[in-house]
């Protein structure tokens, strides 16, 4: 697993009336990955952007679109997403009858591969993909909806999850995304986490100084 820190800013709490320009702000200040939740009002209780939109704000920036699916069933929007610009396409376990076969379509449009756990998800969910992918997300929160408080108790399934992938020597990044602040970074890193999302932090800290916000998730 690779050890330098990666951040990347949610779009969930951007100026949606402005979004272009705010992940082209994200760019400039730094950020290495675009985060996107996407969320089907039926697998999470919440709606928010479709592949449409990404293909839109695809041009705007170089950066690594880090598209996290919150859809189910999950097999029929992959291609619309990688069509649609992303990178990496993160889907759910639960979301899939067949999660190999998922991992199988995102490969097959050479995209990389991210499983992602909700808080109360156990690893054995995932255990035996480990080795067909690149990326697990571990959610600190409840799916569905930005602004939430860090569940520290994921902690834990982190650090196991760390230990699993030293084990195997597997090539693997653990993201975490759910309430990490200036505050819990340094606990997300210390379990394992070398990929952090986080929305409101950056965002709205600060007075809204995204670069300096990056650096402060990046360095503490």
């Amino acid at each position: 697993m690779r050890n330098s820190i990666k951040i990347s800013p949610s779009i969930l709490s951007a100026d949606f009336s402005k979004l272009g320009s705010e992940v082209i702000s994200l760019e400039k200040a730094g950020a290495d990955y675009i985060h996107i939740d996407v969320m089907d009002g039926h697998f999470v209780p919440n709606l928010t952007i479709g592949p449409e939109v990404i293909k839109k704000l695809r041009p705007l920036t170089k950066k690594i679109f880090d598209v996290h699916l919150m859809i189910s069933p999950v097999d029929n929007f992959i291609k619309d997403f990688a069509d649609a610009g992303a990178d990496i396409i993160t889907f759910h376990p639960e979301a899939t009858k067949d999660t190999s076969k998922t991992i199988q379509l995102i490969r097959k449009e050479n995209k990389k591969v991210g499983i992602s756990l909700k808080p109360h998800s156990e690893i054995s969910l995932i255990e035996k993909y480990l080795s067909e992918i690149d990326l697990v997300l571990i959610m600190s929160v409840e799916p569905g909806f930005g602004g939430q408080k860090f569940m520290p108790e994921v902690l834990e399934k982190t650090k196991n999850l760390k230990d699993i992938i030293e084990k195997e020597n597997l090539n693997v990044d653990i993201e975490i995304d759910g309430g990490i602040n200036f505050q819990n970074c340094s606990l997300a890193k210390k379990a394992g986490a070398n990929i952090l999302v986080s929305g409101s932090t950056i965002f709205k800290e600060n007075k809204g100084d995204l670069k300096k916000n990056i650096e402060i998730l990046r360095k503490n």
